[in-house]
């Protein structure tokens, strides 16, 4: 009994060489880039702010009205 190993049980694959050159597309497109206006950024981005901000200040003021409540509550 002959048991050559991993050795005789190697295969060769090949791999093509056309690679001659990336093709390029049919069409060449130029992309136009819009620009942004800064001030149109800026308002949204305070309109956000300013939304996320009321909806703190309500959760806040409601948390400390409740605390408030059971303050006087607990107290009597």
């Amino acid at each position: 009994m002959n048991n050559k190993g991993f050795t005789d049980t190697r295969t060769f694959v090949d791999t093509p060489n056309d690679n001659v050159g990336a093709e390029k597309p049919l069409k060449q497109r130029k992309t136009v880039t819009n620009r942004v206006d800064i001030n149109v950024l800026k308002s949204k981005l305070q309109e956000t702010e300013s939304k996320e901000f009321r909806k703190n200040l309500i959760i806040l003021s409601s948390l400390v009205l409740g605390l408030g409540i059971l303050g006087v509550y607990l107290s009597l």
